[in-house]
């Protein structure tokens, strides 16, 4: 899994070029350094890529309303390891149980701390993104994700994540 991890990234790094001071200005809600395709983007690619930024700004502002109206009813959200976690969601609802499980159990410090990939592909947008977290015992969650989102008619109707580092989050969210 972490050759994989390493893999992507390495090809989403080298395909895409630095945005332009157009799109930089227009991705400042993110702290990091975002990437997008070199090629203008079509219609549905930029309404996948509206709908995953608003989504994920959303995240990192607490924004339910936000949340709850870029999720699709019946989403299917793929969460890896080997954790209480881990599994297929296969709905809005069952994801918002489990976010609000990951933030108890992390005393509310869960945090989206860093967008620093957005790469659009038709209806699917990939992005790399990085968490942080504590709990209240010392364990700490820092790591990277790779997200793969499938965006319809707005909504994200399923989201993949990869992540960069399953030893340690299983650990940290344990059974």
């Amino acid at each position: 899994m972490e050759t994989l991890t390493i893999a992507l990234l390495v090809a989403v790094h080298g395909l895409f070029a630095p945005p332009s001071s157009k799109a930089a200005s227009d991705q400042a809600a993110y702290p990091s350094f975002l990437i997008s395709s070199p090629q203008p983007l079509t219609s549905m690619e930029q309404q996948a890529e509206q709908t995953v930024r608003k989504f994920l700004t959303a995240v990192q502002k607490g924004d339910q309303a936000q949340l709850a109206s870029s999720l699709h009813d019946n989403v299917e959200w793929h969460q890896p390891g080997n954790n209480k976690f881990a599994g297929l969601k296969k709905s809005k609802a069952e994801v918002f149980q489990m976010v609000g499980g990951m933030y108890e159990m992390s005393a509310n410090t869960l945090a989206l701390t860093a967008v620093d990939v957005m790469a659009v592909n038709g209806n699917r947008v990939a992005c790399l993104l990085h968490w942080k977290g504590a709990q209240p015992p010392g364990d700490v969650l820092d790591v990277d994700n790779i997200d793969v989102y499938t965006v319809e008619n707005g909504q994200i109707t399923q989201a993949t994540v990869y992540s960069a580092d399953l030893t340690q989050e299983d650990r940290f969210w344990g059974k």
